[in-house]
């Protein structure tokens, strides 16, 4: 089973530094649907289930190993964009809402964990094709549309195993 996506990543570099770039992608670095919330999710689903679901716990680990990947190379990015990378991302009124726990799905029935994962991977994909959308910056959008590419392999496999875990339970 593969977990990301047989294509080399891009340089990482920008065209220039910009602080509303930066932390647009501080939300992909540690918003409730980025990366730094996505590892700690799977960790937590494969820890959680390492005894009874071996193989799926080790499925989780590897998409969180990806993961781990996104945030080296977000915060890489966003560091070259003048700002340095922080946990934290934005909220309504402002960028200084930190990375915490709650964004967790800390649901234990497998169902639900990866209807919580497919929605998380759904909602990553929509604000990496949004950022890509208001970004003018050519390089910033290629490792966001690497990214993605990564995140549609984690979707379909998430969407596999729930087919799989519906007909089991």
């Amino acid at each position: 089973m593969e977990f990301q996506a047989n294509l080399k990543y891009p340089e990482i570099r920008v065209e220039s530094k910009n602080k509303y770039y930066a932390y647009l992608l501080m939300e992909d670095y540690a918003g409730v649907y980025g990366e730094l919330s996505a590892i700690t999710q799977y960790v937590y689903q494969g820890f959680y289930n390492f005894k009874k679901y071996q193989e799926f716990s080790s499925i989780m680990e590897k998409i969180a190993m990806v993961e781990m990947h996104h945030l080296k190379l977000l915060g890489e990015t966003i560091n070259l964009l003048g700002v340095k990378p922080k946990f934290k991302t934005k909220d309504k009124d402002c960028f200084n809402l930190f990375w915490n726990s709650t964004y967790i799905n800390y649901d234990t029935y497998m169902i639900k964990m990866l209807e919580a994962d497919i929605l998380s991977e759904e909602e990553a994909i929509l604000n990496y094709k949004y950022h890509i959308s208001i970004i003018d910056d050519i390089y910033i959008k290629e490792l966001l549309e690497r990214i993605i590419l990564d995140e549609e392999i984690h979707l379909k496999i998430f969407k596999t195993l729930l087919n799989q875990y519906l007909n089991t339970f």
